[in-house]
């Protein structure tokens, strides 16, 4: 990326780092809603050309530059409060909802940084729509390789209809045994994250080009996640999924060729 895109990208990160922290780092167990609505304050100062510390500066210079919208941050604060008193999700729906509010959000975050190619003929919202996608689906996959820890902390982040379709209970999570059962459901959690890496990757095409290789590496870098799970045996209960720097180094050559072509 460019080095003001680069610094821009980072500030967003940042930000987001911080916030996840708030529920899932060392003083989660300490974080209200009342916190919440503090830090949700302290991004609005943000915005408005008040930052409360040098990362709150990061992102306040970020606003300033680039058109990026309050709300998708917003948002990341209400899929917060939701990881503070919801630990399972009854149906796609509701997950789905999840997943926007704490990855969804990061890619309606980015356009505006990344910028949209000039000549491509892909309307804004068809791009904003394939960044979603993205979201969704690095969130996906993040759920479906961490069953095992996140049901260790007592959450499940499966759709519970699903689960019972497959002749599958909240307690076969919790005592981790991989049977054909878990197999079949595995096999369409994957396929269906796969769908929305599929979406994602044609919106990237539609990126401005000095954007679209790290964008594309890191999706399909992501999306190998879900074949490590696979080669796993689908076992996400005692067998965390990664790729290899092998094979992360080795699909950079082919995102940066796939990049260099026009939308």
């Amino acid at each position: 990326m460019t080095p003001e895109r680069r610094k821009a990208v980072w500030a967003i990160y940042v930000w987001c780092r911080r916030t996840d922290e708030l529920v899932d780092g060392p003083n989660a167990s300490y974080i209200t809603p009342k916190a919440l609505d503090r830090w949700e304050k302290r991004l609005e100062d943000l915005f408005e050309g008040r930052p409360y510390d040098m990362y709150d500066a990061a992102l306040s210079d970020t606003a300033s530059k680039f058109p990026i919208d309050i709300q998708p941050f917003r948002d990341m604060i209400e899929g917060m409060r939701l990881d503070l008193w919801k630990s399972r999700y009854r149906t796609f729906d509701e997950l789905y909802l999840y997943c926007y509010y704490v990855a969804g959000t990061v890619g309606l975050m980015t356009v505006p940084v990344m910028g949209i190619a000039p000549d491509s003929k892909a309307s804004a919202e068809s791009v904003y729509n394939a960044a979603l996608a993205l979201g969704i689906a690095n969130q996906l996959t993040n759920i479906l390789r961490d069953v095992g820890e996140d049901s260790r902390r007592g959450r499940i982040y499966l759709p519970l209809d699903e689960l019972a379709q497959a002749g599958l209970t909240e307690e076969d999570i919790f005592r981790g045994k991989v049977t054909d059962k878990w197999r079949r459901f595995m096999k369409g959690q994957i396929q269906r994250a796969r769908l929305f890496f599929d979406e994602a990757e044609k919106g990237v095409m539609h990126l401005d080009s000095a954007s679209r290789w790290p964008v594309l590496a890191s999706l399909w870098l992501y999306r190998q996640i879900l074949d490590a799970i696979e080669a796993n045996d689908y076992n996400n209960f005692t067998k965390r999924a990664y790729v290899g720097k092998a094979k992360k180094f080795l699909s950079l050559p082919a995102a940066y060729a796939r990049a260099a072509l026009s939308p």
